[in-house]
């Protein structure tokens, strides 16, 4: 069973890793704000896993306020972004 666990942190460290690459290098906003998106949900699972594996339910309630705070701010970024341009000065 540890090896489960073990495998489930491997995957849940590598998506974080790559999602974070991706926020950093996204070339525009909703790139990164799709990528941010996907790392508060790798980290929701990460708590999810951790929840299940120390079998204390205690860390369930900040996956209740993350959800929360992460839909919050995804509308207020989509709501009052401005449109990137691209290098040659026309707006994508």
């Amino acid at each position: 069973m540890t090896v489960i666990w073990i495998i489930a942190a491997v995957l849940l460290t590598a998506a974080a890793a790559i999602t974070m690459f991706r926020l950093l290098a996204g070339p525009g906003t909703l790139d990164r704000l799709v990528a941010l998106d996907t790392f508060v949900a790798v980290t929701m699972c990460a708590i999810g896993t951790w929840a299940a594996f120390s079998l204390d339910t205690t860390v369930t309630y900040s996956l209740t306020a993350l959800a929360l705070i992460s839909f919050v701010g995804s509308v207020s970024v989509a709501r009052f972004r401005v449109r990137d341009t691209d290098r040659e000065g026309g707006i994508t």
